[in-house]
């Protein structure tokens, strides 16, 4: 099953706090909006996607309780982008002196704010262009670093701010760079 995009704009156009209290009252549907205001329905995932998602968000996670710097969030957090597209990454890390900006409510609804570093982990359900289109979307609104893993081709594409993206064919391990210094993700049991 893939995800499907619904065009409220003929009949409604959901506000921030409606499209919260939407996602609120259907917690088992994963929902995403648009910038456009599109509401995004996404199918959930299966055992073999669960898996390597569990796998990339305990990596992160641990690599953040040692060098703590940021917050690691995992693919249940929502995010407001500055362009007002709501978005949940697979993966995401913010650095502490930003997500300690945002107030005590900021954090606890859908925090306004675009994480520092995201990675998007391709099902099988998932269209690439789509996911191409959303890391994109990801450093238009401030992303400085993410990763679009695709098990599918045993490819990674990186996305940084201001440079072409960068594809890599089957690599071993990927490197945080200079936005998760001394993060290196071991991709076994990934691809």
């Amino acid at each position: 099953m893939t995800a499907v995009t619904l065009n409220l704009k003929p009949l409604l156009q959901l506000t921030d706090e409606q499209f919260y209290l939407l996602c609120q009252a259907n917690p088992e549907a994963k929902l995403e909006r648009t910038a456009a205001g599109e509401l995004v329905v996404m199918s959930p995932t299966g055992g073999e996607s669960g898996r390597r998602n569990t796998k990339l968000t305990q990596r992160l996670a641990n690599w953040t309780e040692a060098d703590g710097t940021g917050e690691a969030f995992d693919s249940s957090t929502m995010f407001q982008l500055p362009s007002g597209a709501f978005r949940s990454p697979d993966a995401a890390w913010i650095l502490f002196t930003r997500w300690n900006a945002l107030t005590p409510k900021q954090r606890q609804s859908f925090p306004p704010i675009c994480p520092d570093f995201v990675v998007e982990l391709r099902s099988d359900s998932d269209q690439l262009r789509v996911l191409q289109d959303k890391m994109q979307e990801y450093i238009d609104n401030g992303t400085r670093l993410g990763w679009l893993i695709d098990p599918q081709k045993q490819s990674v594409e990186i996305y940084r701010t201001g440079q072409p993206k960068e594809i890599k064919q089957n690599p071993q391990q990927l490197s945080g760079e200079d936005v998760l210094p001394g993060f290196l993700l071991d991709l076994t049991g990934i691809f």
